[in-house]
């Protein structure tokens, strides 16, 4: 099925107030956790593809400068609000900063970008890193690729994931794991999990 990154944004842009209530309230305190004890004290944290904010603002709270930036622009909006600063709005392929990030928390956001693509998107994050910055990416589980409820999804396994990851010769994968999803009752949907790091 072919790609269209239009409906996808249109899908965010046109239904933005009823996706962050469905996702602003969903806990990630573990995540949240695992990903910030492999940060720098004061580390500076692009939050990519921030949907509601709810990560962002999590971040800021626990005393992090973050950068947030989405697609949507009614995501932009709401989420500028919730966290109290401005959300940059761009696409993946609009990342153009070099060296300027501790971590890059890409929360079920680079799922949107077709499998063909995503090499080139990573590319870009472990740009934006600085050397021994930390990535986490999470991913529906599996692999379907298309459109599903109006968007275009790439699910991933271990192995399409590293497929991926491993020739990337500034990228080392730390670890995967499979979490359920913590909305509720979604709890038999399974998220893959990554951690990477910048290699030095």
């Amino acid at each position: 099925m072919s790609h269209n990154p239009n409906k996808t944004l249109h899908y965010y842009n046109h239904t933005a107030h009823t996706f962050v209530q469905g996702t602003v309230d969903a806990d990630l305190c573990k995540l949240h956790r695992l990903f910030l004890k492999l940060l720098p004290i004061q580390a500076h944290i692009l939050d990519l593809g921030c949907g509601s904010g709810r990560d962002a603002k999590a971040f800021i709270d626990a005393g992090y400068k973050v950068t947030a930036m989405d697609g949507s622009d009614g995501c932009c909006k709401l989420a500028g609000d919730y966290i109290g600063q401005p959300v940059l709005c761009q696409t993946f392929d609009e990342l153009d900063f070099v060296n300027a990030f501790d971590g890059v928390w890409a929360c079920a956001s680079l799922l949107h970008v077709p499998y063909g693509e995503l090499t080139g998107i990573f590319e870009k994050v472990v740009r934006a890193l600085r050397p021994g910055g930390t990535l986490y990416a999470s991913f529906k589980y599996g692999d379907f690729e298309g459109e599903r409820n109006g968007r275009y999804f790439t699910d991933l396994t271990e192995e399409r994931l590293l497929g991926l990851l491993e020739p990337m010769a500034g990228l080392e994968v730390v670890e995967t794991f499979v979490t359920g999803d913590v909305r509720e009752g979604r709890d038999a949907e399974k998220w893959l999990n990554v951690i990477g790091k910048r290699k030095k």
